[in-house]
């Protein structure tokens, strides 16, 4: 088994097939020196949370080869003839070899969207998406008089490092062309995040397009829409990704959703003994009941198995995603799961949503933080169809999302939310969860 790509599905997909045969010879060809490592732990590197890269790895070199996974470390794969089952590879001496393969995973990620604006090749200008990059952008935190940051992009990736880059005590500044911040969410509680980056000192410019990078001296300069216009001595670029694909194009592989790779539940792609997962496929969404494209690495671990699994004979389904997601912003954590009303909507739901405003545990037990709480559902069956959680990070956020997020897994409705057996002690929670609670207004509400 050949398999393209050492990050999340890439490595989860070879150990998976290990697991269930260990007979089969595995090779993973990866382009950098850096297999199995947390690309999502960037930024607390960046910001010293994580003092040692190294640690970042999920895993060794040596424990994988503990494993009987052989690595091509520093090796691009450049071209794959399905006829013949042979990849075309470059070693790091850019010397041209071919490999033989009987059932293939390609699991080349996605790389970042380069906004169409010049300026993006001058010195001092960032993009974070590899351990290469991290690398570049700390040695110009530590080499450089450094004391200002812009981040072009004000959603996931962009404000865990507007957070990273406050910790390095930087002046930050944050562009981003929605009209709030964190887009993912709705526009109220978009509102609320916006006004946390801003209470610990960063610069909030929504609904700005940057429209170019200039140099003025040592400094660069960032203008926009609106008249927007700043100065700092580095610029992060985070507007997103876009799927990998051109080596599974050069194997005529069809594409899906987005023009990301077109791949059935069991990750097969249309190529005989081809599969594909990770951030380079389109998805199956749970509740949609079709293809869109989510690239999370919870996603990609999933994924990844999968393809291992079947690639060894298996016959397994990807149960499909719901866009579940929580992210750290300062003392905020941010998090939501399923569809949101314009999504709902869209989809041919009728939904409605309400929000709820309560605290994570008693109140008379100190320490007790308020959880804001929007959950949407049909009105017409009463089918939960998503929710969207902003609080304190250390309020749970996470493992109410999970509640959510695991009821729409099993096609739960609003009102079920009540009959959970959810645990209580005041310290913690209370007798009804906030869960439970934005349930019980969700059926009390006139929708």
């Amino acid at each position: 088994m050949l398999i393209i790509g050492g990050s999340d599905a890439g490595i989860s997909g070879a150990l998976r097939a290990r697991e269930l045969d260990r007979s089969v010879g595995i090779t993973v060809v990866l382009a950098d020196n850096f297999p199995n490592f947390s690309i999502c732990g960037l930024p607390f590197y960046l910001s010293g949370e994580v003092p040692d890269w190294q640690s970042l790895a999920h895993r060794t070199i040596a424990a994988l080869a503990d494993q009987g996974i052989r690595l091509l470390l520093n090796h691009t794969a450049r071209l794959v003839d399905p006829t013949n089952k042979i990849v075309t590879i470059d070693d790091p001496e850019r010397k041209s070899l071919k490999l033989q393969y009987d059932r293939l995973i390609i699991a080349t990620g996605a790389v970042p969207i380069a906004p169409p604006i010049p300026g993006l090749d001058l010195q001092g200008v960032y993009f974070l998406r590899t351990m290469a990059d991290s690398f570049a952008v700390y040695r110009h935190l530590e080499s450089a008089d450094t004391r200002s940051v812009v981040i072009l992009g004000s959603g996931y990736i962009g404000m865990e490092m507007a957070d990273a880059m406050r910790r390095r005590n930087l002046n930050v500044s944050v562009v981003g062309r929605s009209s709030t911040i964190f887009k993912t969410v709705d526009a109220e509680l978009g509102l609320m995040i916006e006004d946390e980056p801003q209470r610990h000192g960063v610069k909030v410019a929504a609904g700005v397009a940057a429209e170019e990078i200039f140099r003025n001296g040592r400094r660069l300069v960032v203008s926009g829409t609106q008249g927007f216009r700043t100065e700092a001595d580095m610029v992060l670029v985070s507007a997103g990704v876009l799927p990998s694909t051109e080596l599974a194009r050069s194997a005529g592989i069809g594409m899906g959703y987005r023009d990301a790779i077109g791949v059935n539940r069991r990750m097969e792609t249309n190529v005989s003994d081809i599969y594909s997962a990770g951030d380079c496929v389109e998805t199956w969404h749970r509740l949609l009941k079709q293809s869109t494209y989510l690239p999370l690495g919870t996603t990609a671990h999933k994924q990844g198995r999968i393809a291992g699994e079947n690639a060894v004979g298996g016959s397994r389904e990807y149960a499909g995603s719901l866009g579940t997601q929580v992210v750290k912003i300062f003392d905020l954590a941010v998090a939501r799961t399923g569809l949101r009303d314009t999504e709902a909507n869209s989809a041919g739901f009728r939904p409605g949503s309400v929000e709820l405003t309560a605290f994570d545990h008693k109140i008379y037990y100190p320490g007790a933080h308020p959880l804001r709480i929007r959950i949407t559902g049909d009105k017409q069956t009463g089918l939960l169809l998503g929710a969207q959680i902003v609080g304190h990070y250390q309020a749970e956020v996470a493992k109410r999302i999970d509640i959510f997020a695991t009821a729409l897994f099993h096609g739960m409705h609003v009102e079920d939310l009540n009959d959970l057996d959810l645990s209580y002690t005041p310290p913690l929670g209370s007798p009804w969860d906030p869960v439970q609670m934005s349930a019980q207004k969700w059926m009390c509400s006139e929708l």
